[in-house]
């Protein structure tokens, strides 16, 4: 019987202090937010509520990008809270270990990690799905598109009054493979059509290599034609680079997409990788910051605390950054880039487990 009162208690301590870490954090993400979507539509004829209403969009894709530092602050907190009430020690004398208060937070984390992956990220992408097209609208005239299909890469242009529709099968580091170009006028009378085996699309002039090209039904083959267009590999790869707009089928779809086309996967596998390790990131996070807590020597100071786990989130920051730019740069395996940071701070854990109930 006291064994489930004392689990009910410390669970309903610890959730009551990540909602209000939360909400404190969500508020400020808006806050924040906010003046940048003013500023964004200070030219703009929008009512006074859009760049919040924008805000608001936007917020929850932010929002699951700091859950683990959100635990882990939440963490803290949630031990002051024990410290100042001097109930640490009255656990202590009924029987309770320190390892079965910190392996009841942390298994709680792990769950709340699996409802943030299969719930609210799905929730939080459709917004941010919104937030993009919404935002897109003052950003763009349609003159300019590209999508990934089953066919491969389509990309509408317009330039100096020429409307081009451009289909590649593939890409291939700075090359599109298997090229036709339909050139249209601006009221879609066709000009000409341009084919290729090979395009060059690493500046805006695009390189055309032996191409064929059929105007008025004649056919032409000059050596090469340099295009201007207002794509190339850079934005090409930029357009494609938001992922957080995406839910877990949508990413899986456009992975089969982008094996289709030839293009790099990369990107979208550390993308999964990191959005499947949420429930390990938090646990870890949960596991530390209670440890930090137990051998703290400072428990009575909570803007010590506070500083300590803003100084950890950092750190683990850029650990993150770190470990990701090895990868990107081929030091180590790409996926290992996301799960590196995870396993070092699972060992240092571990380490600080040793003799914690003596705490």
């Amino acid at each position: 019987m006291i064994f489930n009162t004392y689990k009910k208690y410390i669970l309903n301590l610890f959730s009551k202090t990540l909602v209000e870490v939360i909400l404190v954090f969500f508020s400020l993400i808006i806050i924040i937010n906010l003046f940048e979507e003013i500023n964004f539509l200070r030219d703009h004829d929008v009512s006074g509520y859009y760049p919040l209403f924008l805000s608001f969009l936007n917020a929850p894709s932010i929002f699951f990008d700091i859950l683990p530092f959100i635990f882990l602050i939440s963490t803290l907190l949630f031990f002051i809270k024990l410290i100042n009430k001097n109930e640490l020690s009255i656990f202590k004398y009924t029987g309770i270990t320190n390892n079965q208060i910190l392996r009841i937070i942390v298994f709680f984390s792990f769950v709340l990690g699996i409802f943030f992956i299969f719930g609210f990220y799905t929730f939080s992408s459709k917004l941010k799905s919104q937030y993009l097209l919404k935002k897109n609208q003052f950003t763009s005239d349609d003159k300019y598109l590209a999508v990934i299909t089953e066919n491969g890469l389509w990309i509408r242009d317009e330039i100096n009054g020429t409307i081009n529709i451009t289909n590649a099968d593939k890409i291939n580091d700075n090359l599109l493979i298997n090229v036709s170009i339909v050139q249209f006028d601006k009221n879609f009378n066709l000009l000409q059509v341009i084919e290729s085996k090979e395009v060059n699309i690493e500046s805006k002039k695009w390189n055309i290599n032996n191409p064929s090209v059929t105007k008025q039904n004649t056919t032409n083959n000059p050596s090469n034609i340099n295009f201007n267009s207002n794509f190339d590999i850079e934005i090409i790869n930029n357009l494609f680079s938001n992922l957080s707009s995406m839910s877990l089928m949508q990413l899986n779809k456009l992975e089969k997409d982008y094996n289709r086309l030839g293009y790099s996967t990369v990107g979208i596998k550390v993308y999964e990788n990191k959005i499947f390790s949420v429930p390990v990131y938090l646990s870890i996070m949960t596991l530390l910051s209670g440890i930090i807590m137990f051998n703290s020597k400072f428990r009575k100071s909570k803007i010590f605390n506070v500083i300590l786990g803003i100084f950890l989130s950092v750190i683990i920051y850029y650990v993150n950054y770190f470990s990701g730019l090895l990868g990107e740069t081929g030091k180590i395996p790409i996926i290992l880039s996301v799960w590196l940071p995870l396993i070092i701070l699972m060992l240092i854990s571990l380490i600080g487990l040793v003799r914690l109930n003596e705490k």
